[in-house]
């Protein structure tokens, strides 16, 4: 992992793709992160009390919410302590406030009888060229992923969509459909990424509109008008 500075950006860099960004003053990037977090705020009984994430990496999501969400209580799991350490130094992760679990975020899933009101899987691998996913996917593995999920929950998954990751975006893409009454795909236009989210209802993008009064940087609000939401 590299480590890119500025006076006012942080990012984490792996096989030349940005895993984890931090700006000194602001909070959207215009990438994937934007997308998971919005995607947490769609339940529709209003956003979420608890919330898990699978694969933290620098928290970038994280920050958005806890900057949306000052009271929600945050689980993370995440395989590697080096860059949680990385990312306290460099990404002042501690300042968000999240209960860290460093295992393997599936195995520790197997294991776990918590509930959340949104679970967010974001588990990718680095290879020498491109990131992946650890695990193929399957109906049995979302079977324990929405074990996590409380009633009226929601979960979310981060799919990167560019050259060689179409098959497993229609393989999620299916399982969603096949397990959700409602499924819905959040994306923003300067991202290879989509985040799935399904549950047994998701919000629609209005949801999103009372949130964009709470970024004072105009940049913020401008990337937050950017996100789209529709239903797959």
């Amino acid at each position: 992992m590299e480590v890119w500075k500025s006076c006012d950006e942080v990012e984490f860099r792996v096989a030349g793709a940005v895993h984890a960004w931090r700006h000194r003053e602001r909070f959207l990037s215009g990438l994937a992160w934007d997308s998971i977090a919005a995607a947490c705020l769609l339940r529709p009984a209003g956003p979420p009390a608890t919330l898990l994430m699978l694969g933290l990496a620098g928290g970038t999501s994280l920050r958005v919410l806890r900057h949306l969400l000052p009271d929600c209580r945050f689980t993370a799991v995440e395989i590697d302590p080096k860059i949680i350490d990385a990312a306290r130094r460099w990404m002042h992760l501690g300042e968000i406030g999240i209960e860290i679990v460093v295992a393997d975020a599936y195995q520790w899933l197997r294991d776990n009888r918590r509930r959340f009101d949104a679970v967010i899987d974001d588990v990718y691998l680095a290879g020498a060229d491109d990131v992946f996913r650890p695990l193929a996917w399957e109906s049995a593995h979302l079977d324990t992923l929405c074990r996590a999920i409380a009633p009226g929950g929601l979960l979310a998954a981060n799919l990167v969509t560019g050259p060689g990751h179409r098959a497993m975006q229609s393989l999620m893409r299916r399982l969603f459909r096949d397990r959700f009454p409602v499924v819905r795909s959040v994306t923003t236009p300067e991202s290879l990424n989509e985040t799935l989210v399904g549950g047994r209802n998701v919000a629609t993008g209005r949801r999103l509109d009372p949130w964009l009064w709470n970024f004072p940087h105009g940049t913020d609000r401008r990337l937050w008008r950017q996100i789209a939401v529709r239903k797959l």
